[in-house]
């Protein structure tokens, strides 16, 4: 019970002998629905990470052995279900939450721990885990693929070796002091506002020049489409159009920022633009250098338009 509460207060030790006292029972579960091979390993990584971000849902702390085992169990499902196969067993949901795995973030100390660890990963690897585990509406492997521009299976093993990084750091409770990720995410939602209300007021391109790099590649399903001059011509077209973006749900770190947009489309053209646009965008020095755009599918799922 002490290892619990202390976990829930934000101690990354704690946490991680927790995980361990719990691993035989968790992998057992895991074995059950999956058989022995890599996709248990996963299965028990990717627990570890949700066990970072939702250790708080757990009131009874007699009942933490039950709930990382629920955790394995709902992993082990979910990868069974987008790998197309099927089990019979029915869906046992997890605790309701209506938390994002941000938020949760926000009420523990040990969300710093976790942002500098993501932060330790390399950029390959380091995206990936921002869109799998703290974005809202980018998590499924077919949309990061997209977003990334690689095949679905190096997806796959990408994040296998990032869970797999990320919890042999939990294992050794690496901790100390961190950048307060709250404070980050606070900043991003203002600036992402304000960018916003400047294209509004054609101002776009002093915002593109006081913030992002003069060098800044815009990306589209993993290619280059062009530079700054394209982002400006893109914003300019929509807002034209009577399209307005809002945005949904931000993500900070220090090196990688995710905007998610809700698309907003003129009365006379609902169909303008799909519902929504996500601006991934990697920084160096603290000016963006790259910008990555995903685009929603639309209900049709036709292929994505290069609006902004």
């Amino acid at each position: 019970m002490a290892l619990t509460l202390a976990a829930c207060g934000g101690d990354v030790a704690a946490l991680g002998a927790l995980l361990e006292r719990h691993r035989p029972g968790m992998r057992a579960v895991a074995l059950s629905l999956l058989g022995p091979g890599p996709d248990t390993e996963d299965v028990l990584q990717d627990a570890a990470l949700v066990a970072l971000r939702r250790i708080g849902d757990v009131r009874d702390p007699a009942a933490t052995g039950a709930w990382l085992r629920m955790v394995v169990r709902n992993s082990a499902r979910t990868l069974l279900r987008e790998r197309g196969r099927t089990e019979p067993v029915a869906e046992v949901p997890l605790p309701p939450s209506a938390s994002t795995p941000e938020s949760v973030l926000d009420r523990h100390v040990m969300r710093d721990w976790v942002w500098a660890a993501v932060e330790s990963l390399s950029p390959t690897l380091r995206l990936p885990v921002v869109l799998r585990y703290f974005t809202v509406g980018l998590t499924p492997y077919q949309r990061i693929a997209e977003v990334c521009g690689i095949p679905v299976g190096t997806v796959r093993s990408r994040l296998h070796q990032a869970r797999a990084a990320l919890t042999a750091a939990l294992r050794t409770a690496a901790d100390g002091a961190y950048e307060d990720t709250r404070r980050r995410t606070e900043e991003s939602w203002t600036e992402a506002y304000e960018t916003l209300a400047a294209a509004e007021r054609g101002e776009f391109a002093r915002v593109a020049a006081d913030r992002w790099a003069p060098g800044l590649s815009v990306f589209g399903g993993g290619l280059r489409l062009g530079g700054t001059p394209l982002l400006l011509a893109g914003m300019d077209g929509d807002l034209s159009a009577g399209v307005r973006q809002r945005p949904a749900h931000v993500t900070a770190g220090r090196s990688l920022v995710v905007w998610e947009m809700d698309l907003l489309n003129p009365p006379d053209d609902p169909g303008h633009c799909p519902p929504g646009v996500a601006w991934i965008m990697t920084l160096t020095g603290g000016r963006v250098d790259r910008l990555s755009l995903y685009h929603a599918p639309r209900p049709s799922m036709e292929s994505p338009v290069p609006h902004l």
